[in-house]
């Protein structure tokens, strides 16, 4: 089958004919030529003109044949447009002045999404820039044509991007069926989170109708003020993280304090043994754990404590939550456990967010927030080069987005 045959199936272009296929090198060159009588389209205005000269031809990168690169070579007509002027044309396999055809940036974020951006670019011997500005034009082209409608549920949160304190607000939505990213801020302040309420307008906030967050003062204060509507709760995985960090500096604290007035090292190798489940230990670390709670420690006081919390997320209802909640509240004030009773205190000026997971725990699941949360750090991760906010965005919108890819029509509307 020839090379003419294969594109007219599945590349036809209205207007313009593929003429001449030639090697040249190790690359696949065809020629193409615009139709007898067709009219050039402007590329400002789109209205059809009468042809003033061509310019030089071009080529244009298409997708690879049995590995080997493909050039759609043109040369560009200028358009004589009575609004315009004398312009270039406006040419249905590309955008602007790209150097690309549509139907290559397509491929290419395609595997972009699967690979990372360098990897792409070795593989299809191509740039790493040219991987960047195909992904780029079809989140961009996404972003335009995604539709916000339906989000009834969301989640707020922060991620680091960089090292010390450089953070990202990220709003996903989080409904049963249909989870994505839906918005990227700089930092985690208030005004950063307000303008993603602007973003959706005030209809679309008031449809909302449940909001996952952890305790973060400044989204606490816009998510209250925007969507003061909807079922505020905080996020279950955020709350038993505090306590488990609380209980880790008991630990470390009474281990220094042990180490330095010669007792035995018994909270050595301790750490995991006292936060996780005990359902997720290993043998070893079971062991390790009966070996620590025969002593009277305060970090055997505060795993106890730890543990009978998760005792809250046993009932179904937060009428019988609520008393549960508060007795070990009580208890946890009267453990002299500082690090505890801080915690406590956090817990009980904001016991009816807690109270409000067992009134929209059906609708999503525990941790749902931090596992996106863990696909963008991998995203990070694996995007070799990723130091511009605007890089990082685009990447993330293209992995987490589920955007809409461009339409290869092939011609003009």
């Amino acid at each position: 089958m020839q090379v003419k045959t294969i594109l007219n199936r599945v590349h036809p272009i209205k207007g313009f004919v593929y003429e001449k296929v030639r090697f040249v090198e190790d690359m696949i060159e065809v020629e193409i030529r615009s139709r007898k009588r067709a009219r050039a389209y402007c590329s400002g205005c789109g209205r059809r003109g009468p042809t003033y000269d061509h310019l030089p031809a071009r080529r244009f990168a298409f997708v690879p044949m049995w590995g080997i690169p493909l050039f759609l070579v043109y040369a560009l007509r200028r358009v004589n447009c009575r609004r315009c002027g004398v312009t270039g044309e406006r040419v249905p396999w590309s955008e602007g002045k790209r150097p690309v055809t549509r139907a290559y940036a397509v491929f290419l974020a395609r595997w972009a999404r699967r690979l990372s951006w360098k990897e792409t670019a070795s593989i299809f011997k191509t740039s790493w820039e040219t991987v960047y500005r195909s992904v780029a034009w079809v989140v961009e082209y996404g972003l335009e044509h995604r539709s916000l409608d339906g989000v009834t549920a969301i989640g707020v949160d922060e991620v680091q991007f960089q090292k010390g304190h450089r953070y990202l607000t990220v709003v996903y939505q989080i409904n049963e069926h249909y989870r994505r990213l839906l918005w990227i801020g700089r930092d985690r302040t208030a005004k950063t989170l307000l303008r993603f309420f602007k973003m959706m307008g005030r209809q679309r906030s008031a449809a909302i109708q449940f909001v996952c967050s952890d305790m973060w003062k400044p989204y606490l204060k816009v998510i209250a003020k925007k969507a003061s509507q909807a079922v505020h709760i905080l996020d279950r995985f955020h709350l038993v993280a505090r306590l488990n960090k609380a209980l880790d500096e008991i630990r470390a604290g009474e281990a220094r304090r042990m180490a330095s007035q010669g007792y035995a090292p018994v909270l050595t190798h301790s750490r995991w043994c006292l936060l996780k489940r005990p359902e997720n230990l290993s043998d070893k670390q079971r062991i390790k754990l009966q070996d620590v709670l025969r002593y009277d420690l305060k970090s055997v006081r505060g795993y106890l404590l730890k543990e009978s919390f998760q005792g809250l997320w046993e009932f179904v209802s937060a009428k019988w939550a609520g008393p549960y909640l508060d007795g070990w509240v009580g208890r946890a004030m009267r453990s002299r456990l500082e690090p505890i009773k801080k915690v406590a205190r956090s817990f009980r000026a904001h016991r009816q967010l807690i109270l409000n997971w067992f009134e929209a725990h059906k609708e999503f699941s525990a941790g749902i927030v931090e596992g996106l949360n863990y696909k963008i750090k991998l995203t990070l991760r694996k995007a070799y080069g990723f130091r511009e906010l605007g890089t990082a965005e685009i990447a993330l919108y293209h992995a987490l987005g589920k955007l809409p890819e461009p339409k290869l029509t092939h011609e003009f509307c």
